[in-house]
């Protein structure tokens, strides 16, 4: 039972910025589900690095990848173009892909909110749309497509620490994943969105690449720790599977509770 309600067997899904990181996370847990998973991102070596290591670990289903850049217009239209020569079905989106930017607020460049919002907002929404003829297409009443988006944790709290393009797309990535939520109900295309709080990643490699960094980052953390593979593959397979064919517009928290952090007892230092 719980391999039919969590498992993606006969799916295929795309996974951008699948190289490293989070991407590549989902991409493990996806293929051991049973999905055929198509990777993408800008650097060939990498996914195909990926790929192969996904690949060599023996899982029911299997990656393949090529190069894509979300960047522009010409490159989503050449991801949507590939995508449609591989496969003529896509169940699963991921809208993984993404930058950051950090400065301080005095030093903070007007390339920087250009660059990074076209990136996070502007080719998730682009994307998407071109890729919505064929994942109609494969929806179903009792199996809708899916879109999963990727938000953070910083796009719902106040936490910029100097990524304040960064922070106010994943903002961006939240509302329009719950906009898309509602439009795309009628169609049978899930949209969801996870709000990941910190994992090990080359964009938060600054922090978190070493052991004792990851340590303290996660002291931090309600949980006491920062997230692990299994906890973006878990989240993820859940909102993708049959498990989930009821949940849309949802912004799923990731972050060990960080979400749930108010501060000290509010009326503590009178009693």
């Amino acid at each position: 039972m719980l391999d039919e309600l969590f498992g993606l067997s006969g799916k295929t899904a795309l996974i951008t910025g699948g190289g490293s990181g989070i991407g590549a996370m989902m991409a493990h847990g996806f293929a051991h589900a049973g999905a055929r998973v198509i990777i993408c991102s800008r650097k060939l070596h990498q996914v195909e690095e990926t790929a192969a290591q996904i690949n060599s670990s023996s899982p029911s289903g299997h990656i393949e990848a090529f190069s894509g850049d979300v960047s522009s217009e010409e490159g989503i239209d050449a991801i949507v173009s590939e995508v449609n020569a591989r496969t003529n079905k896509l169940n699963i989106l991921v809208n993984n892909a993404g930058i950051s930017w950090g400065a301080p607020l005095g030093q903070f460049p007007h390339s920087a909110w250009e660059k990074v919002m076209n990136v996070n907002v502007a080719a998730l929404a682009h994307l998407t749309q071109q890729l919505l003829p064929i994942l109609i297409k494969t929806a179903s009443d009792e199996d809708p497509a899916r879109v999963l988006n990727l938000g953070s944790v910083m796009g719902k709290h106040p936490l910029a620490d100097g990524a304040y393009s960064y922070s106010a797309s994943k903002a961006a990535v939240h509302h329009l994943t719950a906009i898309l939520g509602k439009e795309l109900a009628g169609q049978r295309v899930t949209v969801n969105a996870l709000a990941p709080g910190p994992f090990q990643s080359k964009m938060t490699a600054f922090a978190t690449a070493k052991e004792e960094q990851a340590k303290a980052v996660g002291d931090d953390v309600p949980l006491g720790r920062i997230g692990k593979p299994s906890d973006i593959q878990g989240a993820s397979l859940f909102l993708c599977s049959p498990a989930g064919a009821y949940v849309t517009g949802a912004i799923l928290p990731l972050d060990g509770g960080i979400h749930v952090i108010t501060g000290g007892n509010l009326f503590g230092a009178a009693m």
